[in-house]
């Protein structure tokens, strides 16, 4: 298995990978992709902060002592702000994708430098 520092660097690249995407890009569905890119190295990163070797669910069963629950059961609060940054995440792409098809529809291009009708 990958060591935890090595897959936080990996999600530091996968990061950067979608910062280039939106700084280099000049397509809208680029931009658009990049960021979810950006997005999911972020959810990724916080689920491995929330990682335990050898973990166990969150989830105190019958039986089982406290001292064991803690030391060995993994964060629960990482994996529902996962959940919810998904949910969030994907609203948010639902409202570019929905004006970046506006965009096109007026101008005809996805391309936004050569939206000039934007400026206040």
């Amino acid at each position: 298995m990958i060591s935890l520092p090595v897959t936080y660097s990996l999600c530091l690249v996968l990061f950067f990978i979608g910062l280039y995407g939106i700084v280099t890009k000049k397509n809208a569905v680029k931009i658009i992709i990049s960021i979810i890119i950006m997005e999911n190295s972020v959810n990724l990163f916080l689920l491995l902060v929330g990682y335990r070797k050898d973990g166990i669910a969150p989830i105190m069963t019958e039986g089982m002592s406290v001292e064991k629950f803690v030391s060995g059961a993994v964060d629960p609060l990482t994996q529902a702000m996962v959940l919810t940054s998904i949910v969030i995440g994907l609203s948010v792409v639902a409202l570019m994708v929905a004006i970046a098809i506006r965009i096109y529809e007026r101008f005809n291009t996805f391309d936004v430098s050569e939206i000039k009708d934007l400026k206040g």
